[in-house]
């Protein structure tokens, strides 16, 4: 299965614009061959901006799965016959969710809702995991941004029987409260990249970008046996820099494809389905003793809402059992 995973620099509110850049890598994802092309978390409208907008204001640029965005993506997917992944605002039973479309050449849409939201306090967290069948012979999963940082989410997303997980982010160059986390990346460095390439490419390779990542990311498709799309937001990202890094892994956590251009861009890889069977990871699941696992399902009081998780300055309280 021919995959293709897309990083570029939105701009905020505008959808037009957006889904012309999400028209554009398409036709040139199917030029190339591929089956599927992701694209980053909420690319349809922007995102670090919306922590700045009022309730209201949301509820105005949301959409609901079937509004014209999602619809002409999913014209897209079956104009070209693949498979095609967008993040969006989405408004649903009068709640608002950070979310995102597969849509699949046969008009049939999976929509996932990201199960940590943080973005804004109008804006709800999901509440269950996304696996679909595609004609491809192989289930897909989602997870958006901060679903895939944490493992049980990974972990469950392959035991219902996803082969391939879509990871669309908008991360990279974030100031983060952890000592050794990332760091935000000074803008001015983005803004004169045409001047200075080696710089602001240097930036996206470093501690805030790449090799952040690659602390964990691989170990998520490795672990659970999973191919890996990794997509994400690059450049200004309201008052932050993202370092888009677009990826493909194997089942392995090797790296099949990989960009850490400062610019739009698109890296296509080949998935090589018959590596799932035996992968180690696969291998590992099925060592499982789950009746060992109970504690994972435990409540130990301190628990939070994702806004809290996420930028909270309290240091973790970590449990023993008996």
């Amino acid at each position: 299965m021919r995959c293709a995973t897309v990083q570029f620099e939105h701009r905020p509110d505008d959808k037009a614009y957006n889904l012309a850049r999400i028209e554009h890598f398409t036709a040139r994802a199917a030029e190339g061959g591929a089956q599927a092309v992701v694209f980053p978390e909420m690319c349809l409208l922007g995102y670090w901006h919306l922590r700045r907008q009022t309730a209201d204001r949301l509820r105005e640029l949301a959409e609901p799965v079937g509004g014209p965005s999602v619809e002409r993506v999913r014209g897209l997917a079956a104009e070209f016959g693949m498979a095609v992944g967008v993040g969006f605002l989405e408004s649903a039973h009068g709640r608002l969710f950070n979310s995102y479309a597969m849509c699949l050449p046969d008009g049939g849409v999976h929509v996932h809702r990201k199960l940590h939201a943080f973005e804004h306090e109008a804006i709800s967290s999901g509440d269950r995991f996304t696996v679909f069948d595609t004609p491809w012979g192989v289930r897909m999963g989602i997870l958006i941004c901060w679903d895939n940082n944490l493992v049980e989410n990974v972990r469950a997303t392959a035991l219902l029987g996803a082969g391939v997980l879509v990871a669309p982010h908008q991360t990279g160059g974030t100031d983060s409260r952890s000592p050794h986390g990332m760091r935000p990346i000074p803008v001015e460095l983005w803004r004169e990249r045409d001047r200075d390439r080696p710089a602001i490419e240097a930036e996206l390779q470093g501690p805030n970008g790449r090799e952040w990542l690659l602390r964990w990311l691989p170990s998520r498709a490795h672990d659970n046996g999973l191919f890996l799309l990794f997509s994400n937001g690059v450049g200004e990202d309201d008052d932050e820099v993202r370092t888009g890094n677009a990826m493909i892994l194997d089942p392995y956590g090797r790296i099949l494809s990989e960009t850490w251009a400062a610019e739009d861009a698109m890296v296509v890889a080949d998935l090589d389905l018959g590596l799932l069977p035996m992968s180690t990871g696969r291998r590992w699941i099925q060592g499982r003793r789950p009746a060992l696992y109970d504690i994972l399902t435990h409540d130990f009081g301190d628990e939070r809402d994702p806004r809290g998780a996420r930028f909270s300055d309290e240091p973790v309280q970590l449990h023993r059992l008996g």
